[in-house]
Order: structure tokens, then sequence, then C-alpha cells
């Protein structure tokens, strides 16, 4: 006679249906060296896919989720009739690899900082004005850079994507670029759901970005607010909500409130470039943190001949600095903040046309 397995707790229970669950799968995906459905990332432009299928591996997705304590009820209404989405495995493949080449910054700049993100964002800097004041004075961080990243990212709401979140973050988790990335946002949708986001919200990138701010999930439970009070973080349709979550995001990132992003700035002298090289090596995207020199106070960069464009940053503040399109061309000092906006999205070319962008929106 087969004993019952007993368990102390219905948590424990769920820790076991999911490991049982990520068992078999692995048992179904053939000998030793197979791609299995806890497979790591492959490598760039290569699926992991499982032998299970696509459902076979909701299934894992559910397992982990009950494990997490995502109610049955979410898991079901969220995973019903979910397909694989063929359009998002093909964006995502055709996403660029690595490359030695570093596209010019003054052509991004004109697309990115342009009169209608300005004036755009403008408009909203006088709708705003007071709420955006309460904004800044708790998070600390500056109105101008709130709005250049909502208006970098959406035109200010203008789109925020119609891909189903679900199916999008699904697909990406099975098709196994970035498994271990994407199953972890799945579940932190499913998260959402649990917390009272309306299924019928969860609609975005195809990369699984959504609302006025494009977070992801994950980031969406950890700094979404509810800035007009009424119980809900509403980052789809709510300015208030928008706008404070924005601002929450780039305080839990380390903005340091009255610092600059950085400063314009010219090269009158010759500089020996490959002494000011940076030797660190970063372990988030290091081709973008290579660009940048080493740390030297603005007044050490003066006697060096690179001369700020505006009074901008204090002769103490310690800057680096970076050549976007090479010497010759605009000059950048940046400060500490500058990371924080790279933080959001770990580009050069991005993190400069936001700071630019709020700088016309606060002008």
């Amino acid at each position: 006679m087969m004993l019952p397995i007993r368990f102390r707790s219905p948590g424990t229970f769920a820790v076991w249906r999911a490991g049982l669950a990520a068992l078999v799968l692995a048992l179904l995906s053939g000998p030793a060296g197979a791609q299995g459905p806890l497979a790591q990332d492959a490598g760039a432009g290569s699926g992991a896919q499982t032998a299970g299928g696509f459902q076979g591996y909701l299934q894992y997705l559910a397992a982990k989720a009950r494990a997490e304590g995502v109610r049955e009820t979410t898991i079901t209404s969220v995973m019903a009739g979910l397909t694989e989405n063929p359009r998002v495995i093909a964006l995502d493949r055709a996403q660029p690899g690595t490359s030695s080449s570093i596209p010019a910054f003054a052509g991004y700049r004109r697309t990115h900082v342009d009169a209608a993100r300005i004036s755009g964002g403008r408009r909203q800097y006088a709708a705003s004005a007071d709420y955006l004041a309460q904004v800044q004075q708790r998070f600390g961080v500056p109105p101008s850079i709130v709005l250049a990243i909502w208006g970098h990212e959406t035109n200010y709401g203008s789109y925020t994507g119609d891909f189903d979140l679900a199916r999008s973050l699904a697909t990406l988790a099975y098709e196994g670029r970035r498994r271990a990335l994407f199953t972890e946002e799945f579940i932190a949708l499913l998260k959402m759901v649990d917390r009272g986001v309306p299924r019928s919200k969860l609609v975005g990138s195809w990369a699984g970005a959504f609302g006025n701010p494009q977070f992801l999930p994950s980031v969406y439970l950890r700094v979404a607010q509810d800035g007009d009070g009424d119980g809900f973080a509403d980052i789809w349709a709510s300015r208030r909500d928008t706008l404070a979550s924005i601002a929450n995001y780039f305080r839990d990132a380390g903005w340091r409130p009255g610092e600059a992003w950085g400063v314009a700035a010219d090269v009158t002298a010759p500089l020996d470039r490959q002494a000011l090289r940076t030797a660190l090596a970063s372990p988030r995207c290091p081709q973008v943190f290579a660009r940048h020199s080493k740390w030297k106070t603005v007044r050490e960069w003066k006697a060096l001949g690179v001369m700020p464009r505006a009074p901008t940053l204090a002769d103490d503040t310690l800057a680096s600095l970076l050549e976007p399109d090479g010497p010759g061309q605009t000059a950048y000092l940046l400060t500490g903040n500058y990371r924080v906006i790279l933080d959001y999205n770990c580009s050069n070319l991005y993190a400069l046309s936001v700071g630019l962008l709020a700088d016309e929106i606060a002008r």
C-alpha cells in the first residue's frame, strides 16, 4: 500500500509540485546534454526550446508560479488559451548582436530630441506643474528628467504597444534566448494580476514592456506608484501615477538630488585619451561604460582644456568624459546621475538624448 505524502503547509506542497513538474519535463527532454526546460539562456540568435513543446513549457511556468504563491485562479485566467507568437520570436531574433561599430549620436539626437518631443514635454510640464513639484519634493528627481523619460519611451503615451504581454513573455521564455529573464518576467506578470491589475491592461511591446514608462512586470512590482490616491498604480492611463512611478524608479536606482546629469563641453587642448581610459570593467553592458573616461573633478577637466558650455556642474563634481562622435565633435562631462539614466536603458545614445531632452523641456 502506498502511504500518502503529508505536507506541513500549502506552500510546501506547491514547491514539491513545481519540482515534480520540472523533473518530469527534464526527463522528457532526452539524454544528458539536451536542452531541457530548465536550460539557461542560449547563445544569441538561437532558441532553447523544450521537448514538451510550448504547451509543455506553459505547464512548467504554471508550476513555478504556484511555487511562488500565485493563486490558481490567476494562473488559469492568464494562461488559458495561450499560444506561441511567431512574430515575437522573429522580432527577438532580429535584434542586433554585439558590434564594434558605433552609430553616430548626431543623427540619433535629431530624431529623439526633436521639436515635437520638446513642445510635448513643455505642455505636460505646464499641465502638471504643481504635482511635478510634489513629485520632486518626495523623490528628489527633477520634473524635466521624469518627463524626458516619458517622452522618449512613448511620446507621452501616444504609443504603448498592442501585443498581449502574457503571450509575448511566455513565447520569449520558451524560445530560450533569454530564458531566465523572461521566465521571471512572466511570473511577475502573474503576480501583477494577483495584486489586482486587470487582464485587459496587459498589453504592451513585443518584448514585454508596457504602460507610459514601458516598465517590465518586475519593475512595476518594485516601483510603480499610486500617485492619484485611487488605490491602483495605473501607469497606463493616469498621468500622476506615471510621473510618480518614473520618479520612484530613479530614486530606487540612486539618483542624487541637486546634481545635473552632465553638460556639453569643448575640448580646447590636446588630450592624451589613452591615459584617460578607464581601467574598470563594468559587469553590465561593458561596451557602453568602456567609452567613458576615468573620473575627474570638473576643475581637473578644465585644467586639461575640457571646458563646459554651461555652468551646470560645480568644480568639485566628479565627472567622466564621453565623446560620442569622436575627437573634434561635441564632448560631454557626465555625472553619476547619467549612470542612473543608463540604468533605465543601457545605451549612451539613449541616455544622452534623455538628458538633452530634459534640458530643453526645462529651458
